[in-house]
């Protein structure tokens, strides 16, 4: 069977209106994005703003005491936040041995990134981003991979466990996945808060705003773990229970962005294949009439030789020739006005013509 010869337009202009529609689903997302970045400008503001501007004076006039009481010049106070600023690092202890080194590799591998050490020299510098560049997608995929297997053992996890309790379904969800995950990551933030307050002497809520902020990758810097007491040399237990808490929970976290991910992969290939169903569907629904023989095969689009003309009977009219229609007609032109007849006009016109003669 033939399609008529528009349906190749009817089909491109299907396409370009689910590739529209898929646009105006970016626009919308990029739209609520910077939207959700305007109130969280606003909000920052208006919880820090004031805050910055009594701690700046507060600063300001000590600073301007101390130039008063000891007579210092600006140059000199200058020179002496220079010092004190890079003296910071040191005062936690070797930053560079090999506890420290490695420690800096995982921040970086992680893309956690505190800033609490950089390199200096320039050789140091030139590796640091050579090392990025491999360890980044290194890390990413291993993160990733380990987040992979520990969905898998979390999904036999609560199998066996409904099989256990007897569910009526027993295969683990992505909704069973995603609230295991979320109490994982709940418990390891509580726990690793508790352990930092311990070690670190903040307070809890700090604390657990560093393991947040650590796990994020987000990397803020304003709390870093190992830098009292020169924690790096002298504590090589809470070096490596920090070093296991950032690539374990680092590995629970790629666990809950890898069904995220899967999860929004899934959605994009329903939306493509209802779209694709939809187009082929609305391309059926506007084919007008096939050229060939409809009854060749004993149906026309699902239909049976009985209803074709009940099926398609807004699209019938008579032979545009000067036969009766039927078999002899089949392969001919059908036009759409029904009230057409040509017939009958040339069958008048001839009766007229004799009548005349």
């Amino acid at each position: 069977m033939r399609l008529p010869k528009g349906s190749d337009s009817v089909i491109d202009i299907l396409t370009s209106c689910t590739m529209k529609r898929q646009n105006v689903r970016t626009l919308s997302l990029v739209v609520c994005t910077f939207t959700y970045l305007l109130i969280g400008a606003a909000v920052f503001d208006a919880l820090e703003s004031e805050t910055e501007s009594k701690r700046w004076a507060f600063l300001s006039n000590i600073k301007n005491t101390f130039v008063r009481k000891y007579n210092i010049t600006a140059e000199d106070y200058r020179m002496m936040e220079i010092v004190v600023i890079e003296n910071k690092p040191h005062k936690a202890g070797p930053q560079w041995k090999f506890a420290g080194a490695f420690y800096f590799a995982t921040v970086v591998l992680a893309m956690i990134g505190y800033g609490h050490s950089t390199p200096v020299t320039i050789g140091g510098k030139a590796f640091c981003m050579g090392y990025a560049m491999v360890g980044i997608p290194l890390g990413l995929v291993m993160f990733q991979s380990i987040g992979e297997r520990l969905n898998k053992f979390v999904s036999v996890f609560i199998k066996r466990v409904k099989l256990y309790i007897r569910c009526k379904q027993t295969e683990a969800t992505e909704t069973n996945l995603m609230l295991f995950n979320v109490l994982l990551s709940s418990v390891i933030i509580t726990t690793g808060a508790a352990v930092f307050s311990r070690y670190e002497g903040w307070n809890y809520f700090d604390s657990f705003y560093y393991c947040f902020v650590t796990l994020t990758t987000i990397g803020f810097g304003d709390y870093v773990a190992l830098q009292n007491d020169h924690a790096l040399t002298s504590k090589p237990g809470y070096v490596a229970l920090s070093l296991v808490f950032i690539l374990f929970g680092l590995a629970v976290v790629a666990a809950s962005i890898n069904l995220l991910v899967l999860r929004f992969m899934t959605m994009q290939a329903e939306d493509n294949r209802r779209d694709e169903q939809e187009a082929q569907s609305s391309a059926s629904n506007n084919v007008l009439m096939p050229y060939d023989d409809p009854y060749a095969t004993g149906k026309l689009l699902g239909g049976s030789q009985s209803n074709y003309y009940s099926d398609v009977d807004d699209q019938i009219s008579t032979c545009s020739c000067t036969c009766s229609g039927g078999a002899s007609c089949a392969n001919h032109e059908l036009l759409i006005d029904r009230g057409y007849h040509p017939a009958e006009i040339l069958t008048d016109n001839l009766s007229i013509k004799r009548a005349s003669v």
